[in-house]
């Protein structure tokens, strides 16, 4: 047997575990854990604002008046009556379909495995967006696809650049997107582009992923029509309980057509046999008892004014050529930092003045993103946020500064371009 001191089986693994690398920045990240450190990077749901009594009752009850059924395994395709509540959440964006239709997951992440698992084969080709979610990024290189970008404007995916991708790259399985409150651009797709992005995909004869977790948690106005609204059969649909009521649940679902659905149910049992009885259950409970859309509501107002912070702060503390989009739903900002700076070689410095944030590379499969920035508002207060920021713009400043003695710090590497925006004062009201 070869291998190492370190790993004695690095020889025996397959071929797609090569894919399977952890980041650079992980070991900063566990400095950025500790209290006096503000992190702006994770996208960790505000579940504070949850009332932590009322679960432990539901819990407690579905173990007492359920038990028999909670603590056993269960079918591979869900629950039958949290199926059917799925559809009545899902309506809100629009969508229709049976509950047959849609396969419970353990959160929304299983569903992207799942859809990936029986679609693609080594070197198959994923349209996503650029930037695009870094744990999908994950399951397609675990996967072993073909990853490629289409560039994002002002109103997220842009059509042309889908439209070269389809055109340029052979094998294109399905097209990954994010079109409400994107993560990590912060951008939503309008109606019409979401039109215009499911008109190209038929096109090509190319069914869209469609991952909509944050699809609820806008902060203007009716939530915007999902793409599978448009279209049942073109388009499987993601959803998750975890930004609505917890992560730590663990359920989320897909929808698909009818042919998609069974091979899903299929690879979930091969996969976990079944999700969890117990959380399926819980979720059920409180759809059923509680007042779910006025929860919505609360997470609605508490995101909005820490993303008001965040753009506030920005405002008026963020040197000259630092720019961000402005997003109206959702968790994230993505900011571009000037040209001569790098956010990967930056994070070391962030990270010794208390102050954490994602660096773009890791949204990209090519090598994009070193002068981009991911940041989170939806876990710290206002004046947490707001002291984050301060941290930040100061580091940022020490950074130009070393730019304007010493020359260019690092490889800026390629820009993300046209989808950062820098905001006017009117829209922080």
């Amino acid at each position: 047997m070869a291998g190492n001191r370190m790993d004695p089986w690095v020889d025996s693994y397959a071929q797609r575990a090569q894919g399977l690398t952890t980041s650079a920045i992980r070991a900063l990240f566990s400095v950025a854990a500790r209290p006096e450190v503000v992190s702006l990077a994770g996208g960790m749901p505000y579940v504070s604002a949850l009332d932590s009594d009322q679960f432990a009752d539901i819990a407690a009850r579905v173990v007492r008046e359920q038990g028999a059924v909670a603590l056993q395994y269960g079918s591979g395709q869900g629950d039958q009556t949290l199926r059917e509540q799925i559809l009545e959440i899902s309506g809100l964006v629009g969508v229709r379909s049976h509950p047959d239709d849609v396969v419970v997951t353990a959160g929304s992440q299983m569903g992207l495995d799942l859809v990936t698992k029986i679609f693609c084969d080594p070197g198959d080709t994923v349209i996503v967006e650029s930037p695009s979610y870094v744990g999908a990024l994950g399951v397609f290189r675990s996967y072993q696809c073909n990853v490629v970008h289409a560039a994002m404007d002002e109103q997220g995916l842009d059509p042309q650049s889908l439209r070269e991708g389809l055109s340029e790259n052979p094998r294109v399985k399905f097209i990954y997107t994010i079109p409400s409150f994107h993560n990590p651009a912060g951008l939503t797709q309008s109606y019409e582009r979401r039109k215009e992005i499911l008109a190209i995909a038929q096109e090509f004869n190319v069914p869209i992923l469609e991952d909509d977790p944050y699809g609820l948690l806008g902060f203007e106005g009716e939530p915007p029509k999902a793409i599978r609204s448009l279209d049942d059969q073109s388009v499987i649909y993601l959803g998750s309980f975890s930004k609505i009521i917890a992560s730590g649940l663990r359920v989320g679902w897909v929808i698909a057509p009818h042919g998609v659905r069974e091979k899903l149910v299929l690879a979930a049992e091969a996969a976990t046999l079944c999700p969890s009885n117990f959380s399926q259950l819980v979720v059920s409970r409180y759809l059923a008892e509680q007042p779910w859309q006025q929860q919505i509501k609360v997470f609605q107002e508490l995101y909005r004014e820490r993303r008001d912070a965040l753009l506030q702060s920005m405002q008026a503390l963020m040197p000259l050529g630092v720019t961000w989009t402005v997003p109206l739903g959702g968790f994230y900002s993505w900011l571009t930092l000037p040209q001569q700076l790098n956010a990967t070689n930056m994070l070391p410095r962030a990270i010794g003045s208390m102050v954490a944030y994602v660096p773009g590379t890791g949204f990209f499969a090519d090598g994009q993103g070193a002068q981009n920035l991911r940041l989170s508002y939806c876990y710290p207060d206002p004046a947490r946020i707001e002291e984050g920021v301060r941290r930040l713009s100061g580091v940022i400043e020490a950074e130009l500064e070393l730019v304007d003695t010493f020359g260019v710090n690092g490889d800026s590497g390629p820009s993300t371009g046209s989808a950062h925006t820098h905001i006017p004062k009117s829209d922080l009201v």
